[in-house]
């Protein structure tokens, strides 16, 4: 139960619309957050997502729209009535207190007096047993933003906001932090709303991702059908990687939509094509693809297309290729490391196939579909016909 009398219930935002003067940075946003879910909010900077954040909150107030918990409007009220608390990147924690009075602070402050077992429960929910004598400068960075966690869980919120809270910590430690954000949640049961830029870290804790751009969400899904079925351009460059050559939708063939490439044809299921007809976007992700030297080895049905290998980047648990088409675009192939073909190095001619099943189709309009500068990965120039 929260701080409130009221009941728990969905987070429900509803035409909710922030505006700095003649900028906005909110749009006229609805979403519901269902009870006890993990959330998150996924974006660029300057997305929008931290206003929301903020003016669910209540640290800022809505130009328009109305933000709600169950059947209670809570968009006026004041941030302490709300059944919500917040952990930021920065732990703002209290150098003075120790680690049991900086967790019990909330509870402090509403006069409650008898803290000791609850503070000694939510430091054994963060795994911080006996560090309640301790200073916050006697505390690594991760350990610290346990105790922001307690203090924030000590409260019992009905929705506990997340913003950008791992990004003060080095890759190993966020690891670790994602893997101990998903066990507590799983273990309080409430809900999580989680705001990031960090699209792996989105897939990995959230059992729902919305992804944000322009003040508004472009897709909200699952994050494997996100992944597998982008609904925008922009989508498919910001969560992950995508390769998008510009196509022609020339008709249907059975329960494939044909389009034709630069001169060549491939397939792709109908189900998997947001538009049937006219100027469209074939996409692939780097990883579905595979490389051979030999275009005879191109198993029957594939979608293919010859290229010209640049470069060859290697990651560790993969290798990337960088292909160029001959008409100039670049495009990406992910491999995993086990047994790499001796003749795959730069400057040979090389197939890539893939099975269409694995290929995506979405309209296409003006240059703005595509992400480039305001992505959290590169963008490349995009895919080859087929042979």
């Amino acid at each position: 139960m929260g701080r409130d009398a009221g009941p728990a219930g969905d987070l429900r935002l509803a035409d909710l619309t922030k505006r700095f003067g003649v900028f906005t940075a909110v749009d006229d946003l609805s979403l519901t957050v269902p009870q006890g879910s993990f959330f998150a909010l996924l974006g660029a900077s300057g997305c929008g997502k931290t206003t929301t954040l903020r003016m669910i909150a209540g640290l800022e107030e809505p130009t328009g729209g109305r933000v709600l918990l169950g059947d209670r409007d809570i968009t006026r009220l004041r941030p302490y009535k709300r059944p919500v608390n917040t952990v930021f990147q920065s732990y703002a924690l209290f150098p003075h207190l120790d680690i049991a009075e900086n967790v019990a602070f909330g509870l402090r402050r509403r006069g409650i007096r008898a803290v000791r077992d609850e503070v000694t429960r939510m430091l054994s929910l963060v795994q911080l047993d006996g560090y309640g004598p301790r200073r916050p400068a006697q505390l690594s960075g991760g350990q610290q933003q346990r105790v922001a966690l307690a203090r924030a869980l000590i409260n019992h919120p009905q929705v506990l906001l997340l913003d950008e809270p791992l990004g003060a910590l080095d890759l190993k430690l966020r690891r670790q932090m994602q893997i101990e954000l998903k066990r507590i949640q799983t273990e309080v049961g409430i809900t999580f709303l989680h705001v990031t830029h960090d699209q792996e870290e989105a897939m990995w804790m959230a059992d729902t991702v919305a992804v944000m751009n322009a003040g508004r969400v472009e897709q909200l899904g699952a994050p494997a059908d996100i992944y597998e079925y982008p609904a925008t351009p922009f989508v498919a460059n910001f969560l992950g990687q995508s390769n998008l050559v510009e196509a022609e939708a020339t008709g249907l063939d059975g329960d494939d939509l044909l389009v034709t490439a630069h001169g060549s044809r491939f397939a792709v299921p109908v189900g998997r094509a947001r538009s049937r007809h006219g100027r469209v976007w074939l996409g692939v992700r780097p990883e579905k693809l595979q490389l051979v030297a030999d275009p005879g080895r191109v198993p029957d049905g594939r979608n293919a297309f010859r290229a010209v290998l640049t470069d060859i980047c290697y990651a560790g648990v993969s290798t990337e290729f960088l292909l160029r088409t001959g008409w100039g675009q670049e495009l990406s192939v992910f491999t995993a490391n086990a047994d790499p073909d001796p003749r795959l190095v730069p400057g040979a001619e090389v197939t890539a196939h893939w099975h269409p099943r694995h290929s995506f189709v979405l309209p296409r309009g003006g240059e703005h579909d595509v992400p480039a500068e305001e992505t959290a990965e590169p963008v490349p120039d995009r895919l080859g016909a087929g042979t």
